[in-house]
């Protein structure tokens, strides 16, 4: 699962000393009763110089000013810096995530405190990394039944019933939807644990008009554009395989692969979801937009170009900013709008697509100081915390008391929490053995583009992607075996697992974690 643009803010001193107090309850007087100084390790999967700083903002400050003989050490497991100023060629051998993580787990000093992605999460369990903190939690009372249900049971699932790591934040997306647009379509607004087939028919019901005009009914991201990509997000709770696990044989040539294509490029065929080329329409002969002008006219959303759109916790503040210019910014009329939980499949009810659990924290059971740092996960996962870090406009914390609309706003704040995460497909060990396994997924993108453009029936296209792509699987399966053998170099191609999920928001989650394994 792919991160959210967590914005950098500071404690000052006296923000600091206002919360301190509050704080301390759960951590004791601030002061340990022992004088000796003790470290605590925390260990994440990227990391560097740059983001050391905003880390410690937003997670270790108080903690380590509330705990005066304990110093919190941060390692990751891969530095961007080593990675940035490298030429071309080192560029593409990319270490493997997962093995990196390990070191960091297993070395002569190993860490106390992992913070992982939930895409690693059940193989770290599964290997024994992780301590179990269930019993902890009920030694010391810890309540987590405070926890949006959803998150907690993502965890659970990824620990295979059991909890293995808490966190104290998440990121999520919804279905926002334009009141007006509805009401005047005579149609039955959206609503919480509609089916994608719903969703679908009330924007075919809504969308109207030709050309500049044209109303759409439905965007699967607030920037419109690319179709394939919409798809990934529509197939994410499916987990529906590209490839076998070994990735020797294409899978592609299904039924449900089959239903996906039809549904989503029929959505672009008719103009009920717009490309970006569709919502430039406007744009006169000398490359100007037609028509006033306002610093929302590129939103379609808040622009009244679309009736549905899924977007994701973030964008509230771009409705509330747009809320408070109404009046003051010529040509904008504020939107009458609301959400409800994103579309879910008959197969997967109840399960979501891009929902981040963005600071998963769990304990090595290898760790020397596994007290403290039990301590530590307490702290940043206690109420306390969750009331401070509640007024973040990034994030929403876990704890649900403390889940509210937005200051001055009216929503349906419960359809960003109500669904579980889609549950990803581990291909640490694919792109370790295959680098250059993305090329399977590039085969499929000009195809899907003839579908769209009615070029190429769907069944046509994907016995072409299956047959390209059963080729492109032996070729790389015959390159790393070169490569193993001295003949060659097999590495290649730069983008992992681990790296797509660090790529900042965007909504898009890759096809390789969604749809292979």
């Amino acid at each position: 699962m792919r991160q959210q643009p967590w914005r950098k803010w500071m404690f000052t001193g006296l923000s600091v000393a206002m919360v301190v107090p509050m704080l301390a309850a759960c951590t004791g007087d601030g002061e340990s009763s022992s004088a000796e100084k003790r470290v605590l390790r925390i260990g994440m999967l990227y990391g560097g110089e740059d983001n050391e700083p905003w880390f410690r903002q937003q997670y270790t400050d108080l903690f380590e000013f509330n705990n005066g003989n304990i110093e919190i050490q941060i390692v990751s497991a891969i530095d961007y810096n080593t990675m940035r100023y490298q030429g071309s060629e080192v560029q593409q051998e990319q270490p493997d995530p997962y093995e990196e993580m390990q070191k960091l787990l297993n070395g002569d000093n190993p860490v106390d405190i992992v913070v992982t992605e939930y895409n690693m999460l059940n193989r770290l369990v599964q290997e024994n990394s992780l301590k179990q903190l269930d019993p902890l939690m009920q030694e010391d009372g810890f309540n987590v039944d405070d926890y949006v249900p959803s998150v907690i049971k993502g965890i659970q699932t990824a620990g295979e019933g059991n909890i293995y790591a808490l966190t104290p934040t998440f990121t999520s997306t919804a279905l926002y939807y334009n009141k007006k647009m509805f009401a005047d379509a005579g149609v039955e607004p959206p609503t919480d644990g509609m089916q994608w087939s719903d969703a679908f028919n009330k924007a075919r019901l809504v969308a109207k008009g030709e050309g500049a005009d044209r109303v759409y009914g439905f965007m699967m991201n607030r920037w419109g554009g690319d179709s394939f990509w919409d798809l990934q997000t529509y197939i994410e709770p499916l987990q529906l395989r590209m490839f076998d696990e070994k990735a020797e044989k294409m899978l592609v040539n299904s039924d449900q692969w089959a239903n996906a294509w039809d549904t989503i490029s029929g959505l672009y065929r008719d103009k009920i979801s717009a490309t970006q080329m569709d919502l430039q329409g406007g744009v006169n002969e000398s490359g100007m937009v037609d028509g006033p002008m306002n610093p929302f006219s590129h939103d379609p959303f808040l622009s009244g170009k679309v009736a549905m759109m899924i977007g994701d916790y973030y964008y509230l503040g771009e409705l509330r900013r747009a809320q408070q210019s109404e009046g003051n910014v010529e040509g904008f009329e504020m939107i009458d709008w609301d959400v409800v939980t994103m579309p879910e499949h008959p197969e997967k009810p109840g399960v979501g697509s891009s929902i981040y659990l963005s600071g998963l924290m769990g304990i090595n059971t290898k760790a020397q100081n596994p007290d403290d740092a039990w301590e530590y996960i307490k702290f940043v996962n206690s109420e306390a915390w969750a009331k401070l870090r509640s007024r973040s406009v990034n994030e929403m914390v876990a704890r649900q008391e403390f889940l509210k609309p937005r200051e001055g706003m009216d929503y349906n704040v419960a359809a960003f929490y109500t669904m579980e995460p889609a549950q990803p497909i581990d291909l640490q060990e694919v792109y370790r053995k295959y680098p250059d396994i993305y090329e399977v997924t590039s085969l499929a993108q000009p195809l899907f583009q003839e579908v769209v453009e009615d070029k190429k029936s769907t069944k046509e296209a994907l016995a072409e992607w299956e047959t390209q792509g059963d080729a492109k699987l032996q070729e790389l399966k015959s390159k790393a075996a070169a490569s193993e053998e001295g003949g060659s170099d097999g590495a290649g191609g730069n983008a992992t697992e681990g790296e797509t999920k660090e790529e900042p928001q965007v909504e898009e989650t890759p096809v390789e974690e969604t749809t292979a394994g």
